[in-house]
């Protein structure tokens, strides 16, 4: 396939050069609503189809999952567009169905699907499914590739496990969230156990670090990471065995990488290595058919309550580029051209942001004319703010009679202000309807049938094993779990190892040993079945067969 027409005609003078940069550093500093999104989907489609650069060489990392899937289907559409004359004589609009789906599969499958495009934590998942069984920690603990990832509940439940029963410490001076969030600060920073004692030498600084140190064991046991361990994890094993770091560094000539100035010292330590191939940055020269593509903006940083560190943006050009004047580096392109916000937006925007002595110099221009004029509300309280904005709304239903109710959306930041719009809207007689909740993933139902799937690929998940060995209920009741547990921490064998035993449950269970054997042949049954099963099967049956449904 190859493709003819100039598909970078529509981009900007600032957009086009970021997208035509080859070789090399390069930051592109976006600002908002300046098709950041739209350069980083053209430089990918031009590597390809300018360059002939391979898709597997490419790595493109996100901050969103959605951000990731929104890329990929940019590409594909570019790509359909572009190699519709060349492969089937006319326009992409002009063909059928049928015919565009066989195009759009081809597509997918020689260039889409080999591209890497993620979130940190999806890429480096994928990177530790192939070598984590080469990877020990500080302490000898080691992982095979059947590891389970824990969710923020799954680890909430262990720290606190381990705060309130195995240290047997004062829930209210060592909370288990405060706990929690300190452990994952350390990892995001790249701190072991002693390394986070070193650095808080003080009493809560040890007991934290013991906290810490006991938690990753029970990770290792459970041959689990948490969502810190997907990128510290392939760092250290990057920075231990040169091998895996030549591997990967070949593999990756070209990286991109999306909101820059919201990565913390862990990621930018990845990318460095998968980049420079473990060079230090200043000192790396051999860019010859490799890039570091990265698009942010200091302006938009707003994740350092999650160790997020704008200044690696900012230290860019030091780190990587020719360090030269914004006017004459060739490492450095600003997009200033906004598409999204009205004149008037833009101007209120740059005025503040003025204000900010930390950050790249830029000004975003307006595409759009100005629009409503900016008015500010300073309510008393929050009934005050509450009636002031279903105000707003009434005045504007009024104006213009094609708006109803459905039309408008109110947005706070925590639930706990949503009290106040439900009583006034209530009072009104307006009708209304919440959005939220908990997320899919958080769901009871949800969490269990993730539980079984995980323990079917890793029997060594004690925690998967635990929530579900008696859901449904199966006559499995605590001091019959206490008993098998103490054995499985007396011998230093995962719990699965103890049920998988007859002799043992026989010993241990009394009369939930019928109960526990059965439930040890359901997970044996359908684990003999992943081989040749797909994942819904495997999913619908072991809910049918073990009564959950």
């Amino acid at each position: 396939m190859t493709q003819t027409s100039d598909f970078l005609s529509v981009l900007n003078p600032s957009q086009r050069k970021a997208v035509e940069h080859l070789c090399g550093p390069m930051l592109v500093v976006a600002g908002a609503g300046s098709g950041k999104t739209r350069a980083l989907t053209y430089r990918i489609a031009n590597l390809i189809l300018q360059h002939r650069v391979n898709p597997e060489q490419i790595l493109a990392v996100t901050f969103t999952n959605k951000a990731a899937r929104e890329m990929k289907e940019r590409i594909e559409s570019l790509f359909a567009q572009q190699l519709a004359p060349s492969s089937t004589g006319r326009d992409w609009d002009d063909l059928g169905d049928a015919e565009q789906v066989r195009l759009r599969s081809r597509i997918y499958q020689d260039y889409i699907k080999p591209l890497w495009v993620g979130t940190f934590h999806a890429s480096c998942a994928r990177i530790l499914r192939y070598d984590i069984d080469k990877y020990q920690d500080e302490a000898g603990r080691r992982w095979d590739k059947q590891f389970s990832i824990f969710d923020e509940s799954d680890v909430q439940g262990l720290v606190k496990e381990i705060v309130t029963k195995d240290l047997n410490l004062d829930d209210k001076k060592f909370n288990h969230k405060s706990v929690r969030y300190a452990i994952s600060n350390a990892k995001n920073q790249g701190l072991s156990p002693q390394d986070f004692q070193r650095e808080q030498p003080n009493y809560r600084g040890r007991v934290i670090s013991e906290v810490y140190e006991l938690y990753q064991k029970r990770l290792a046991e459970n041959n689990a990471l948490d969502f810190d361990d997907l990128i510290l994890v392939p760092v250290n094993l990057l920075r231990k065995n040169e091998q895996v770091l030549a591997y990967w560094h070949n593999r990756f000539h070209h990286i991109l990488v999306d909101e820059y100035q919201d990565t913390n010292r862990t990621q930018y330590d990845l990318i460095r290595l998968l980049a420079t191939g473990g060079v230090q940055s200043r000192d790396y020269k051999d860019w010859q058919n490799r890039s570091i593509f990265v698009v942010g903006d200091a302006d938009q940083s707003i994740y350092s309550f999650r160790m997020a560190d704008f200044t690696i943006l900012m230290d860019f050009q030091q780190d990587f580029g020719d360090g030269l004047s914004d006017q004459k580096s060739e490492t450095m392109i600003k997009l200033e051209e906004n598409y999204r916000s009205r004149e008037n937006i833009l101007q209120a925007a740059n005025e503040l942001i003025q204000n900010n002595k930390e950050r790249i110099d830029k000004v975003l221009r307006p595409t759009r004319d100005s629009g409503v004029p900016i008015t500010c509300y300073q309510a008393d309280n929050e009934i005050d703010e509450a009636e002031f904005a279903i105000r707003q709304m009434r005045q504007l239903e009024q104006k213009y009679p094609d708006i109803n109710w459905g039309s408008f959306s109110i947005l706070y930041r925590t639930n706990a202000q949503s009290r106040a719009f439900e009583e006034v809207l209530v009072r009104q007689n307006i009708k209304y309807r919440m959005v939220g909740g908990l997320k899919f993933y958080d769901r009871k139902e949800i969490k269990d049938a993730i539980c079984y799937l995980r323990l079917l690929i890793n029997p060594a998940d004690t925690v998967s094993l635990l929530r579900i060995i008696n859901v449904p209920r199966r006559g499995i009741g605590k001091s019959t779990l206490d008993r098998l547990l103490g054995a499985s921490s007396e011998l230093g064998i995962p719990l699965w190892e103890i049920i998988s035993d007859e002799t043992s449950v026989r010993t241990l269970a009394g009369r939930s040993t019928k109960a526990v054997m059965g439930f040890y042949k359901l997970i044996t049954r359908w684990q003999e079945r992943l081989e040749t099963e797909k994942a819904s099967t495997i999913a619908q049956g072991i809910l049918t067969d073990s009564e959950y449904l």
